[in-house]
């Protein structure tokens, strides 16, 4: 975590005159940084996922509920903080409309959400010598919007 993270954080929490929780990360969302930290700044995007195989392969810690995260910009500047409310795991391909349309992208419709999440795993999965498989692993995370930086 940056040291804009850090302060944000720390600021945040001694306004607040609570005891931070132990943990957060901070992180960008995937395709377009800045439009999807911008919908959840605006209470549009609740959720959002992402490939198990990712996580394994980074050897990256599953998110779990109560989980705190810095939403970074394109510059890695600090923009919100939100809180994991739920975590499930489940094929793509079955992956409710109403989770789709939480994540608040394109037009909201599952339509779109199933599109564009097809084209965006195909391309980080081939890059790591990997086919996209409809029923891959998702780790679908909802979360609510704790504070937008001023």
């Amino acid at each position: 975590m940056n040291e804009a993270s850090k302060k944000y954080w720390n600021e945040y929490w001694n306004a607040q005159g609570k005891e931070q929780p132990s943990s957060v990360t901070a992180w960008q969302f995937g395709a377009a940084p800045d439009e999807l930290a911008q919908l959840v700044i605006d209470g549009v995007k609740t959720a959002t996922c992402s490939g198990l195989i990712f996580y394994e392969m980074e050897n990256e810690p599953l998110p779990a509920v109560d989980d705190y995260s810095i939403i970074l910009s394109s510059e890695d500047e600090p923009l919100a903080i939100i809180r994991t409310s739920q975590v499930d795991q489940m094929p793509m391909n079955e992956v409710p409309e109403e989770f789709a349309i939480a994540e608040g992208e394109g037009d909201r419709t599952y339509r779109y959400w199933k599109k564009a999440h097809e084209r965006f795993f195909r391309k980080e999965l081939s890059e790591v010598g990997l086919e996209y498989k409809e029923d891959m692993m998702l780790v679908c995370e909802r979360f609510e919007l704790v504070d937008v930086k001023a």
